[in-house]
């Protein structure tokens, strides 16, 4: 009866064999503070914003997201704006 063989040959079986742990290891590696993960990226804000769905015509979403990367944070910053200036009645005043 023939042996079962393993699907893949392991990489390496000697542990001299192991590779060198260059600068590309740890920049792709976790961090650790004790023994919590530490995220990576941007930090999380101070005060959650909520998720919105909301219509709005195709031509200016699309204007929007001509404009690039940041797009939803623009939107955001002219709403601001309004609310700041009380445009809010629909008048412009």
């Amino acid at each position: 009866m023939s042996e079962n063989k393993p699907a893949t040959q392991p990489g390496w079986i000697d542990p001299d064999d192991v590779p060198e742990l260059d600068e590309a290891f740890f920049d792709r590696a976790a961090l650790f503070q004790g023994q919590k993960q530490l995220r990576r990226g941007r930090p999380p804000l101070p005060e959650q914003r909520p998720t919105l769905n909301m219509r709005i015509d195709a031509e200016v979403l699309a204007a929007f997201k001509a404009t690039g990367p940041g797009w939803q944070t623009r939107i955001n910053a002219l709403l601001r704006e309004a609310v700041e200036q009380g445009r809010l009645n629909g008048t412009g005043s």
